[in-house]
């Protein structure tokens, strides 16, 4: 039986939202809502549903309401995701939230604990590893090609530059110097958590172009950051927003190295390649330090260049959980890994506001786990 959806927010990434439920059997849109009634009455007329301007209208209005889905935006794309989260919640509805999970950290961590507290599940909407190539990127991982992890570098942003920039005076972002890291980070770093585990250390670089210094552009806008994982590996994320135009690998690239192996993701959703480790007698050293593979990278091209299928991808997965039941902690993109990434971010914040110091992001909340679900 497919679960009955509403979706809060009306604008673009509402509609993403709403077109993604409309095209998966396991959903039924039941109706949208905004409080700017223009916008959830051309939505709702879209998709033949009720329009709703207040959140508890539509959750009075539909008592067996599965899902609300919170595609609102806000403040650094993030300061209206809490209220009608949290309002959701208490509800006992299930709730998926766009990225980032909030715009305030503590706020964030509330509605982990809350969904914890209501014993509903709590996803959010990173869906840039809901792809493809991250499928067989995993692949690799649990047949052992990859072996112990060593390194990760990652490059995600927007390529552009100095003759393309135009200041960004919307009220949501402009006169925040850290709107870029607020509404961004949450996507590379839940990505490099994915493949890579706990980061446990983190030391960041922040600085913004001239071109944005004369325009008086106070966002921090290139970000460079040295971490650690909890399993030993070291990793570096790169991202900028357009104060440049990104080399090999396109917009998004993530390359992940182990003792075995190899694999690099380009563009998100376009394509991955494997390299195997060398035999002996190909392996670089002192001498031949371009040593590699005995035979020639493994590629996997999806065809797909269309970014936007990341969404009906991930809300299918979030559909797909809620419908098998599967314990809260086992939900794919669930609240305490969107915390997670926020956690880093404001890690980033606080060793930028100390020069460059090495600092230990704030814990999770611990796992509690589901003593029905837990296997003996």
């Amino acid at each position: 039986m497919a679960l009955k959806v509403g979706v809060v927010g009306a604008r673009g990434i509402g509609e993403q939202h709403t077109d993604a439920h409309m095209n998966d059997e396991l959903a039924e849109l039941v109706g949208v809502c905004d409080v700017v009634k223009e916008r959830a009455d051309k939505l709702a007329e879209k998709h033949k549903v009720k329009a709703y301007y207040a959140l508890g209208d539509m959750i009075d209005d539909n008592p067996d309401l599965d899902i609300v889905d919170v595609a609102t935006g806000g403040y650094e794309n993030g300061s209206w995701h809490y209220e009608p989260a949290m309002q959701a919640m208490e509800a006992g509805k299930h709730t998926l939230v766009e990225k980032p999970l909030s715009s305030d950290v503590n706020q964030a961590r509330e509605m982990v604990a809350k969904a914890h507290e209501k014993k509903v599940h709590l996803g959010c909407n990173l869906n840039h590893y809901f792809t493809p190539p991250a499928e067989k990127a995993r692949e690799y991982m649990d047949e052992g090609k990859i072996g112990q992890l060593v390194y990760c570098l990652h490059k995600m942003g927007f390529s552009a530059g100095e003759g393309a920039y135009a200041p960004n005076k919307s009220s949501r972002f402009w006169g925040f110097p850290y709107g870029h890291l607020k509404a961004f980070l949450s996507h590379p770093f839940s990505c490099m958590r994915y493949f890579c585990g706990d980061i446990t250390h983190i030391q960041a670089f922040l600085d913004r172009p001239g071109f944005r210094r004369s325009a008086s552009d106070v966002m921090l806008s290139t970000v460079s950051c040295n971490v650690r994982f909890a399993n030993g590996a070291v990793g570096y994320l790169l991202s900028q927003r357009g104060d440049a135009t990104y080399g090999l690998g396109g917009w998004w690239s993530l390359e992940v190295a182990g003792t075995k192996g190899t694999f690099c993701i380009e563009n998100c959703i376009e394509k991955v390649t494997y390299w195997p480790g060398p035999t002996p007698a190909a392996a670089g050293n002192a001498e031949n330090p371009t040593g590699g593979p005995d035979a020639g990278p493994e590629e996997t091209n999806t065809g797909i260049t269309d970014f936007g299928q990341t969404f009906p991808r991930r809300i299918h997965a979030f559909l797909e959980d809620v419908s098998n039941n599967v314990p809260f902690e086992d939900l794919r993109a669930n609240g305490r890994d969107a915390l997670a990434a926020l956690e880093y971010t404001w890690a980033v914040m606080e060793s930028y506001e100390q020069g460059g110091a090495m600092v230990r992001p704030h814990p999770l909340p611990p796992l509690h786990g589901d003593p029905v679900a837990l296997p003996d």
